[in-house]
């Protein structure tokens, strides 16, 4: 979030606003907090390609603890604000961060974690009290310090982490070029384009700043001298009223989001002015075909989706006409060299699913993990993959099936159970639901489903009965749930991900899927 450009130009102009206590935070007031972290870093001997860490919900004062680690040339791994003590500490460690920023509405985690982070020098706390000993109130630590640039300036960027939804959490790092804090890296340089960033746009934010996507489109408003709301917690009605009142021209939103406002009454959906939006992005999960198609009847066709792993192995995407002209496509390749290959590495035909390989459009590796980097190397080396399954059509336009991990063996049938997921999703009395493979003796892995009814239905054997049918009527019976179970809420992050594997994992106990 590197704000020395537009800091003296727009220096009264909000860099962004957060959208339900109404804070602001101009471009000046950002460049002066920036600034003086980046000196008391120094001070505590942080230098170049040297690594810190965020834990934080959505608040004031986590763009400049990003921003910072950008114009002092440092990795900053912002991690999952809902993680437990014993997951923070693993990502604390594994990162090698040596300075840890968290609010205080996480300290009690923050405690109990950092008996396990002996490597972490001091932890800033920017909304509470330090301690007197290891932990330090942020705004009384870098006091004293200028507001001026630190004079040995250069890029820095995240290194985020996996979201840990099919195994432990990893680092993802990439090379980082010596190069000026104010031109931005390549990576960024596209998806400004294939974003439609401009000049002074006005953003709207409602997921977590933990997150890549999130955290590259503010990166993104910033640097264009734009205005971001940043939503501390996405609520459906909240989103509307907010794009009525600060009319942004840009969002960026994931499908649950649109799920749940698409459930909406009629009349709350109709009450807003919506019409500012010009571009409405969204990507990190399968979006149902029939939510999108919803969605664009509402919005219009300012609809666009992309595909692309936090790896960065390759981004498609598509807009809104050449979504409705393919449906269901997540669109085509705009960055890397994509291959669709079976099991013997050798390319599947068009329309048949296949392991999505890429010739990387962006080095990386996992950090201090060579093992799985290696994992996701073709033999020779020349291509990655994150265990997507997916086919390309005539036109060249990708289609995703499902992660190779969460793939059913049945009967020797291989299922992919995004199908039944995203047929689920629309029904009326189902807020959300995940499908899984589970053990059967007889045929080693059968179809489970498991339900988050919307509030006020009750979760019974005759909706049961309805989601069933419902389901046989959609789809062949070898994709359908053999058995439906329920859950008052499923373990989705706010980013669209769902933790399909703690679910899973209750199913097979000591037993092992032959899909691991």
């Amino acid at each position: 979030m590197y704000s020395g450009i537009h800091a003296q130009s727009r220096g009264d102009q909000p860099a962004f606003i957060m959208a339900r206590s109404g804070e602001t935070v101009t471009y000046g007031e950002l460049e002066a907090r920036t600034n003086r972290l980046a000196h008391f870093l120094r001070s505590r001997g942080l230098k170049r390609l040297d690594h810190y860490a965020i834990f934080m919900e959505n608040n004031a004062r986590y763009l400049e603890c990003c921003g910072v680690g950008e114009r002092a040339g440092l990795y900053f791994t912002c991690i999952n604000s809902f993680l437990k003590a014993d997951e923070l500490a693993y990502i604390i460690n594994n990162s090698e961060s040596r300075v840890l920023i968290f609010s205080e509405e996480k300290r009690p985690v923050v405690v109990e974690a950092l008996r396990q982070c002996p490597k972490v020098e001091v932890s800033l706390v920017v909304d509470g009290p330090g301690d007197g000993k290891a932990i330090l109130n942020l705004d009384e630590a870098v006091a004293g310090f200028p507001m001026t640039p630190i004079t040995d300036e250069s890029i820095g960027t995240a290194m985020l982490y996996s979201s840990g939804t099919t195994g432990r959490p990893k680092g993802i790092v990439r090379p980082l070029p010596e190069q000026p804090a104010s031109q931005q890296l390549p990576l960024f340089d596209f998806l400004q384009k294939m974003w439609r960033y401009r000049d002074g746009l006005v953003y709207l934010s409602p997921a977590p700043l933990y997150h890549s996507a999130p955290q590259a489109a503010v990166n993104l408003v910033i640097r264009n001298g734009g205005t971001a709301i940043i939503m501390e917690r996405f609520d459906p009605e909240h989103y509307l009223q907010l794009v009525e009142k600060y009319r942004p021209t840009h969002s960026q939103l994931v499908p649950t989001m649109f799920s749940r406002m698409l459930k909406l009454p009629d009349d709350v959906r109709k009450k807003y002015d919506i019409s500012s939006l010009e571009v409405a992005i969204h990507a990190a999960a399968p979006c149902p075909p029939q939510v999108k198609e919803q969605m664009i009847e509402w919005w219009g066709p300012i609809i666009h989706e992309y595909y692309g792993a936090t790896e960065g192995l390759g981004f498609t995407a598509c807009d809104t006409p050449q979504w409705v002209a393919h449906r269901g496509t997540v669109g085509k390749v705009l960055l890397g060299e994509l291959h669709v290959l079976d099991e013997n590495m050798q390319p599947c035909p068009k329309e048949t699913p296949g392991t999505l390989w890429f010739k990387t459009a962006t080095p990386f590796e996992y950090f201090k993990d060579p093992k799985r980097t290696a994992e996701t190397r073709s033999e020779d080396g020349s291509m990655s993959t994150v265990g997507d399954i997916g086919y390309v059509d005539d036109d060249g336009f990708l289609y995703l099936t499902d992660r190779a991990t969460f793939m059913i063996v049945s009967g020797g049938v291989n299922i992919y159970p995004q199908e039944c997921e995203n047929l689920l999703i629309t029904h009326p009395k189902v807020a959300d639901a995940a499908v899984f493979g589970v053990p059967n003796d007889d045929l080693g892995e059968e179809v489970k489903a498991v339900v988050q009814a919307m509030p006020g239905v009750k979760p019974d054997a005759e909706l049961v009965a309805e989601l069933t049918e419902f389901c046989m009527q959609n789809l062949s019976r070898q994709k359908c749930p053999r058995s439906i179970d329920f859950e008052a809420e499923l373990p989705r992050l706010p980013t669209g991900k769902l933790y399909k594997r703690l679910l899973r994992d209750r199913y097979w106990g000591n037993r092992k899927s032959r899909i691991v």
